[in-house]
């Protein structure tokens, strides 16, 4: 049985003898797709910017969309399963990765952790067979960092509540059937979620161009004007931004893994460019300071791929924190920037042609780096946990 990257050297440390045969099978599945379907197309969306129906069309069929929600509909996958198929979406496209994030990570995972039974029965099924899209409204044009802050504004009216407020960068919004909104309760000035769904009067979604990052996925600008939502469509469970904040750690874990997935892609693609390429009468990798870069580069994926591992060990006992998902995020954001530029850099010329990926990998990290809150934000939070001080407020 081959093992998925060992004769690239993308598994040096032989992480996959610690895969269950489940996990492998999902590992496997999504990398042939990425393989095969996404990435002989996936650069022309990107220069595009276009969303590729189609692609999510035939990742309906693989079985991969649940995030690790157990019943309604969603796949069995452990949480390193999970992790292997944003890694090997991330490594085929980021706007792919980040729409499954949001898809199954904010949106579903909201309804799954916050939401009623009738609400779980109704979306899950029909969000993981990816019949109905999900978006996940949370941040706001100045609230990015602080969305604790957010000035979206919920107000009781009878058995209804009335939204007003603005959102930016909400990923699938425009096309989602349902979409999670935060928002605070004008009465006792906590944050609440609420299920929005399409075609609701007052709500509007724009689809943001000129983004130059993740442009395969559409992110929107969002104005809810007097938007009525029954009580039946609240989130029960949400009640604070405490309940916001643990939606937001579980998927911090999946956001290492994306990393890990783009830092993949760069190597790989560094390591058989290298062994291609000939310059000065002999292939790139007889250079002592090539070999260098692509060992150095080896030990940082390497790096990144134990800090995965732990991740979902963790999650599996039950004993991952929101400041261990943090530093995960932190490290494997950080890494794969600079693996990235490394590649990159060892492309020379070449390495800024969409034809050879990396420049679309170095360009959508800089979005995975920011979201989910910034490295800044992340050291900032453990920072906290480590000294027993806050650095901000």
């Amino acid at each position: 049985m081959t093992v998925i990257g060992r004769s690239r050297g993308t598994d040096y440390f032989l992480i996959a003898d610690q895969l269950s045969d489940e996990e492998m099978d999902y590992w496997r599945r999504t990398r042939i797709f990425v393989d095969h379907e996404v990435l002989p197309v996936i650069n022309d969306y990107w220069e595009r910017a276009e969303f590729p129906w189609s692609l999510i069309e035939k990742m309906a069929e693989l079985g991969i969309v649940g995030d690790g929600i157990v019943g309604y509909g969603c796949p069995p996958m452990s949480p390193i399963a999970n992790g292997l198929v944003n890694l090997e979406l991330s490594r085929g496209d980021g706007s792919l990765g980040t729409f499954l994030g949001v898809q199954a990570g904010l949106a579903m995972r909201s309804i799954a952790m916050l939401g009623s039974e009738e609400q779980k029965q109704r979306w899950l099924p029909p969000m993981a067979a990816l019949e109905a899209i999900g978006a996940f409204a949370l941040t706001e044009a100045l609230h990015g960092s602080d969305s604790v802050a957010l000035e979206t504004s919920a107000r009781r009216d009878g058995d209804s509540w009335v939204l007003d407020g603005d959102k930016k960068w909400i990923g699938n919004a425009t096309i989602a059937d349902v979409i999670v909104v935060w928002a605070r309760d004008t009465d006792d000035r906590q944050v609440k979620g609420f299920l929005v769904e399409k075609g609701t009067s007052g709500l509007d979604a724009r689809v943001m161009t000129g983004k130059g990052s993740l442009r395969a996925v559409w992110q929107a600008e969002i104005q809810l004007s007097g938007v009525r939502v029954p009580e039946e469509n609240r989130l029960p469970d949400a009640l604070s931004f405490k309940h916001t904040s643990r939606v937001l750690a579980a998927t911090r874990n999946s956001v290492a893994w994306s990393a890990l997935g783009h830092a993949t892609a760069a190597y790989d693609i560094a390591v058989t460019y290298a062994e291609q390429r000939v310059q000065f009468g002999k292939p790139l990798v007889s250079f002592q300071i090539v070999q260098d870069k692509l060992v150095k580069m080896l030990a940082e994926v390497t790096a990144m791929q134990l800090y995965c591992l732990r991740l979902g060990r963790l999650m599996e006992e039950g004993h991952l924190t929101d400041t261990i998902a943090s530093l995960a995020k932190m490290n494997n954001t950080r890494k794969a920037r600079l693996v990235i530029m490394e590649a990159r850099d060892l492309l020379g010329g070449n390495g800024i042609l969409l034809d050879h990926h990396v420049i679309r990998h170095m360009a959508d990290m800089e979005s995975i780096h920011s979201y989910e809150g910034t490295e800044t934000i992340q050291t900032l939070l453990v920072g906290r946990d480590i000294t027993g001080v806050s650095a901000f407020s």
